[in-house]
């Protein structure tokens, strides 16, 4: 073979074994049509009866900023998460709360994710309630943890 012959050979293959060795490396990543969602934790609530020292601490250790209680949210004390969401730390709202952290994932339509939770065994504690200004929320209970689900 000639060298011309050659390279016709190998600038007909090379293309062929590119396309080849992409579509062999995409064997571990699903197509297109099936990409996973990922999820967001829109809020991220932590009840203590410790309230300014858990701040502080998280202050300290992450460098963000909590600011004044807000009302509508329990009397907590929001700081930012870096998806655009916050993190809250209120003291408990009766005597029989018990402190727990509980995120509340993003969800596009909170009836649905609320009727797909209890479908899924899910008890619900709190049923889609709407907070003026910051969104609707609601709580599920299942395997014994509390799973919060927010809409914006």
């Amino acid at each position: 073979m000639t060298n011309t012959a050659h390279r016709l050979v190998l600038l007909c293959l090379v293309p062929l074994l590119l396309v080849c060795a992409l579509k062999a490396g995409d064997a571990t990543h699903p197509p297109k049509g099936d990409v996973e969602k990922a999820i967001t934790i829109h809020y991220l609530e932590i009840v203590t009866p410790d309230v300014d020292a858990t701040c502080e601490v998280l202050s300290k250790t992450h460098g963000v900023t909590f600011g004044n209680p807000i009302a509508d949210l329990g009397n907590a004390r929001t700081a930012k998460l870096d998806t655009g969401g916050r993190i809250g730390v209120r003291g408990p709202m009766r005597e029989t709360e018990e402190p727990v952290v509980r995120p509340y994932i993003l969800v596009d339509d909170i009836k649905a994710a609320v009727e797909a939770a209890r479908a899924a065994g899910g008890e619900i504690a709190v049923g889609p309630m709407e907070i003026p200004g910051q969104g609707t929320f609601a709580i599920y209970l299942l395997g014994g943890i509390q799973h919060g689900l927010w809409q914006n």
